[in-house]
């Protein structure tokens, strides 16, 4: 039995939140057979409580903390057991246990989600100022290039005139002044 679930989910107080708890099980469900436990945990130490299960049909716990605001939005057919908690409040903030069984599978299938919720939506990244940063560094580096290779470009044609140079003088210095060969080199 495996088991998937996101490990934190955050919810904005009032809104709906799908806690999505999926599995995969080596054998077809079987309604009979079949058992599902959602369970809710204030704090790490503290008793679960449980507040949904499956046994051939969904039964809802009333537990005064949810309500009537949890809705079983699973398919277990469909390997998936998740639930939406409608109107969340601050003090829905917690761990929330799925567990799963299908027999013939021997072991329990476990997964945890962890709700944060929060009071308001966090501001969108605004970008502009990392834009301009990287946008000024890069420019700066793209100039320090450019002026290094137009730097070795004067340096290279330099080197390559006074190359030109010496070859000439070494060639004149072959002939006499009036252009004929000396007599030394033959």
């Amino acid at each position: 039995m495996e088991i998937t679930a996101q490990p934190t989910v955050s919810a904005l107080n009032g809104s709906s939140v799908r806690l999505s708890c999926t599995f995969n099980s080596c054998y077809k469900v079987e309604n009979k057979q079949f058992s599902l436990n959602w369970t809710y945990q204030e704090c790490e130490n503290c008793t679960e409580e449980m507040f949904l299960q499956f046994r051939m049909k969904i039964v809802h716990w009333r537990l005064d903390r949810f309500g009537n605001r949890v809705e079983f939005t699973g398919n277990p057919s469909k390997n998936d057991v998740s639930f939406t908690l409608h109107q969340v409040q601050l003090e829905d903030e917690g761990t929330y246990n799925c567990y799963v069984m299908n027999p013939p599978d021997r072991h329990r299938g476990h997964a945890r989600i962890f709700l944060k919720v929060i009071t308001e939506v966090p501001p969108e990244r605004d970008s502009t100022v990392a834009v301009i940063v990287g946008a000024s560094v890069g420019g700066f580096l793209a100039v320090v290039i450019l002026v290094l290779v137009i730097v070795k470009c004067v340096r290279r044609k330099k080197q390559q005139k006074l190359n030109t140079d010496d070859q000439k003088t070494e060639e004149e210095g072959k002939t006499d002044g009036e252009g004929n060969p000396e007599e030394g080199t033959k």
